[in-house]
């Protein structure tokens, strides 16, 4: 029986949160808001509305929304040329294909940033599908983008282990019913990570492919 292998991207194949967290931080600061980095980098990894209207609460301008959302997008676009993959994140992936996992992507990216992405992790050739933000209509902690990832691969939640770095991963996953797998690459704590549904954690994606006999997805 086919089993599922569902990732996330950024923090967690790619080594982006940090920028994710200096180009959000900017485009709030040129419009006018005083918003922490060390509350942006909590924040990463939802989707840009639900980002926005976790640091900003429900009284903000909503109006101002899509002109936050494109000013991170034209400062992020300006690394896409050189986004760094997190160690062994490729290995991993062609790992457990040939173990005969099927790998499928659940991002919050789309677009021309998700063929960044994909580029950097550099195996497209063993990634058998990608659930994006295009594709549903709640981005995590919401469930369905890890659900759409298994209706993509075919397999129920029983037959799939879901990886990522953040609490929102986790808590999709888990809302999913998927064992979770977290790591520490995107720089949030193993406490958080457990406490949010993970099963067990990793540094990143070489420290998991080395432990891989013991892990989820053995």
């Amino acid at each position: 029986m086919e089993r599922a292998a569902v990732f996330d991207v950024d923090g967690t194949l790619v080594d982006t949160n940090h920028l994710h967290v200096v180009t959000w931080w900017e485009a709030f600061r040129q419009a006018g808001h005083d918003v922490p980095m060390h509350a942006v980098h909590r924040a990463v990894g939802l989707g840009s509305a639900d980002l926005i209207a976790h640091l900003l609460g429900d009284d903000r301008d909503r109006d101002r929304d899509d002109e936050l959302s494109a000013a991170h997008k034209a400062l992020y676009g300006q690394y896409f040329d050189r986004l760094p993959a997190l160690p062994g994140a490729g290995d991993l992936l062609r790992r457990l294909h040939a173990d005969g996992w099927t790998v499928v992507l659940a991002t919050s990216a789309s677009g021309a940033e998700l063929g960044a992405l994909r580029r950097a992790i550099d195996a497209d050739d063993v990634i058998a599908d990608t659930a994006s933000a295009e594709d549903v209509r709640e981005g995590k902690p919401a469930p369905e983008p890890v659900e759409h990832a298994l209706e993509l691969a075919g397999v129920p939640a029983s037959r799939a282990v879901f990886v990522g770095d953040t609490v929102w991963d986790m808590r999709a996953g888990s809302k999913a019913g998927v064992r979770c797998v977290g790591v520490l690459s995107g720089g949030i704590p193993r406490a958080d990570l457990e406490e949010a549904g993970a099963e067990t954690v990793y540094a990143d994606p070489a420290d998991l492919m080395a432990r891989l006999a013991d892990s989820p997805l053995a």
